[in-house]
């Protein structure tokens, strides 16, 4: 790995070629990065594989590429700022908040019912997140993200303790044995009919790394169920499965279909958004309200509930 700086400036490192373990099988490059980079500017590690100064098996790669056991990474030459060893500011509230959001925990998982506004983990402008939280309470462990949930998207989230479970939910993740079910809040009156959504989706990275998705037929396949349909003439309630985990899913899907999802700031509709923020929505309307997860060796099936905010509640009282 990079070598460790025991200096106060900044230093520039050689190429480093990493060869990748058991540990980091199926991680996505970004991400194995962001990880191995500490102290490098999120932003300038999306440039160095945009540029393809990052090689895997000498072979350019995009940020979702995901690592294979014996692949070969170079990390290029990078200007490693100071290194701060101060530990990570968490206001004891936020733990306190997160402990009694925990909503399953046995030795090997842990579901908590994230509150909106949350990011599950930290990044540009943002100090801290979910995995840094679960990290500081619970020490002993190796906790890590099964899946991601938006940052201003409620509801279950699923960590893993150890390699072993991460690995075994991920894999229940793409065989479909492992559910999971939103609730949102959408423009419009949603026709009954329409209860599958197939489009394909095509994701780009801007410059300062943020995600960006849409419909492309030459994108990822994506499927969308839309279970239970509540319509009205001004919003509808919507309760939605997902049958791939592709980036922003569910809210550029019902972007394409013109029925975006109340309070979304990145691919909703400003007027809409306004409207329902005077009725009491001005958060993001999508909530993960249920996961079912399958007897493994590291859990029992069960079925995991986290209630609906009090916005959504809110609206069906109106």
């Amino acid at each position: 790995m990079l070598p460790s700086l025991n200096t106060n400036n900044s230093q520039k490192t050689e190429v480093v070629f990493v060869e990748v373990n058991h540990a980091q099988v199926n991680q996505r490059l970004d991400n194995f990065l962001l990880k191995t980079l500490k102290n490098v500017p999120k932003s300038r590690i999306y440039r160095i594989i945009r540029k393809g100064e990052v090689r895997v098996n000498k072979k350019r790669c995009k940020p979702d590429y995901k690592l294979g056991m014996g692949d070969l990474v170079r990390i290029p030459p990078l200007r490693l700022e100071q290194q701060d060893d101060t530990e990570i500011y968490i206001p004891v509230n936020r733990i306190n908040d997160i402990e009694k959001a925990i909503l399953f925990e046995n030795k090997h998982l842990l579901v908590i019912d994230k509150p909106t506004g949350l990011a599950v983990h930290s990044g540009t402008g943002i100090s801290f997140g979910v995995i840094d939280i679960m990290r500081r309470m619970r020490p002993q462990t190796e906790i890590e993200l099964v899946h991601r949930l938006d940052r201003d998207t409620s509801g279950c989230l699923l960590l893993a303790k150890h390699r072993q479970s991460l690995l075994a939910m991920q894999a229940c993740m793409q065989n479909n044995s492992l559910k999971k079910t939103y609730v949102a809040v959408v423009k419009g009156r949603w026709p009954k009919h329409k209860q599958e959504l197939t489009h394909a989706l095509k994701k780009t990275t801007l410059a300062n790394g943020e995600r960006r998705v849409y419909v492309d037929v030459a994108g990822q396949k994506a499927l969308t169920r839309i279970t239970q349909i509540d319509p009205g003439d001004d919003f509808s309630h919507l309760t939605i499965q997902i049958l791939t985990g592709r980036t922003h899913q569910i809210r550029v899907h019902c972007q394409f279909e013109g029925h975006e999802i109340a309070g979304d700031s990145k691919y909703g509709d400003a007027k809409f958004n306004k409207l329902m923020k005077k009725r009491g929505a001005g958060r993001l309307m999508l909530h993960a309200s249920r996961l079912e997860l399958p007897s493994t060796d590291f859990s029992q099936e069960i079925v995991i509930n986290a209630d609906l905010p009090a916005a959504f509640e809110n609206l069906v009282k109106k």
